[in-house]
């Protein structure tokens, strides 16, 4: 095949579109661009030959087709850019001059998204924590879930994590067979889909890296031997800017809970609630309903097993069935301690937003409270002196 996009049976392609209002990915269907159409007959010219098929009318491509197809910076999350953007010092995001200008409010999303990740200062200058951020070739919420891993000690394990969901984001096509989906249940991991791609990174190294061993679980070779080399190349970064490193610990208890806290340092952006106990996630920043991925360990656990009430999710993509993909289990009490308190003031009313304002409260009062009896104590042994 000379062109690796989903084919549709007609004349069209599907193509991912962000949404900065929603957050979110969908597909849709475009036509082929003239642009296209030549690359992919050009394709076919080279050696050894081959032959190019097209599914529409030539007078469909002289006529109707778009001479190009729509630029990428108008359809993508634009926070990695504006980071770059800000790191080079080139222009600020709406006074630069793109060729394809993109929306005015994907450019705010990202701003927004930056500053709740702290990148940004008073100023909406880039702060110390947004330079090292753009030291990454990684999604900010991403960088920054690693730069977290420095202090919760678990960088091993969100190295390997960030390259495998950077590289080769688990399973995308169902098992073939029952052998096959015996074969990936055994990859999967309690703790949930960020878990099972590290335990499906190590199973992968500790296979000496064999091809057939990926191809009899549905895995593809090529990803993963990408995820490999990226996660070296982190790495070799975090050493070169003096980050410090912690040992493997991938099992233990408390580095299940040092990889969530982690991972809500960067992903609280992203994080849903159950809000009827069968699967039907809220999702906080704005109401839309999902269920979890065919693909989710959740879904493959056997019944009566019930959905984690609160999760985390890599990614939310708008189809027939809106899904979650790569999730995992939180408990809200680290989203209240860990996201910025003004992007929980700033959540549209919801259940979810009182249930987290009722912790907030509580624990701050927790606090108080251990607060003033620790100066109590303090102050007694003085008065009976």
């Amino acid at each position: 095949m000379a062109h690796s996009d989903l084919s549709w049976p007609w004349l069209g392609h599907g193509q991912q579109v962000y949404n900065p209002r929603i957050r979110a990915e969908f597909q849709v269907l475009r036509p082929i661009s003239k642009c296209q159409a030549e690359a992919r007959r050009l394709r076919a010219r080279g050696f050894p030959p081959g032959s190019c098929l097209c599914l529409y009318p030539k007078s469909f491509l002289e006529l109707e087709a778009p001479p190009l197809p729509q630029p990428r910076v108008c359809e993508e999350n634009l926070c990695s850019l504006v980071l770059l953007l800000k790191r080079r010092q080139i222009a600020e995001p709406g006074e630069c001059h793109f060729l394809d200008q993109p929306a005015p409010e994907a450019l705010m999303q990202a701003l927004e998204d930056l500053d709740y990740l702290a990148a940004l200062d008073d100023d909406g200058d880039l702060s110390d924590l947004g330079v090292i951020l753009s030291e990454f070739p990684l999604a900010p919420e991403l960088a920054k879930a690693l730069l977290a891993s420095c202090e919760f000690d678990c960088v091993d394990e969100m190295l390997t994590l960030a390259a495998m969901l950077t590289a080769a984001p688990g399973f995308t096509r169902p098992p073939l067979s029952a052998e096959e989906a015996a074969l990936r249940r055994a990859l999967e991991h309690t703790d949930g889909d960020h878990s099972s791609l590290i335990q499906v990174y190590e199973a992968f190294i500790q296979s000496g890296a064999d091809e057939a061993w990926c191809q009899a679980r549905g895995l593809n070779w090529a990803a993963l031997c990408q995820a490999h080399k990226l996660r070296g190349e982190l790495l070799e970064l975090m050493q070169r800017i003096e980050l410090p490193l912690s040992l493997p610990a991938f099992g233990s208890e408390q580095n299940r809970r040092d990889l969530q806290k982690a991972l809500v340092s960067g992903y609280f952006l992203k994080v849903a609630r159950d809000t009827d106990g069968t699967g039907n996630y809220l999702l906080l920043t704005h109401k839309h309903v999902a269920q979890l991925s065919s693909y989710c360990c959740y879904r493959s656990r056997r019944a009566p097993a019930r959905p984690p009430p609160w999760v985390l999710y890599h990614n939310f993509s708008i189809s027939k069935d809106n899904c979650l993909s790569i999730v995992s289990e939180i408990e809200p009490q680290m989203l209240v301690e860990l996201a910025p308190p003004y992007f929980l003031s700033n959540l549209p009313p919801s259940e979810s937003r009182d249930l987290l304002n009722q912790l907030r409260e509580g624990m701050a009062d927790s606090s108080a409270g251990s607060e003033s009896s620790s100066v109590q104590e303090f102050r007694d042994p003085c008065v009976l002196q």
